[in-house]
């Protein structure tokens, strides 16, 4: 009786125990993307480095000349 009695108890506890540890915690939130975003003026850059190259090409042509 004292055995079954010790038993039960640690049955008991053993299973509050176990419920009390909770679930597994979330995996960590990644970091958040760059905030430059290059797609909105890529037609503005695009034109501006068109123009410094251009500009380039006159001024090397006119020191070698």
């Amino acid at each position: 009786m004292n055995k079954n009695l010790l038993a039960s108890i640690l049955f008991f506890f053993v299973g509050h125990v176990s419920i009390a540890q909770g679930s597994v915690p979330p995996p960590p939130m990644p970091p958040p993307p760059p905030g430059l975003p290059i797609d909105g003026n890529i037609i503005v850059l695009i034109v501006v480095a068109l123009i410094y190259g251009i500009c380039k090409v006159i001024q090397l042509r006119k020191l070698t000349a």
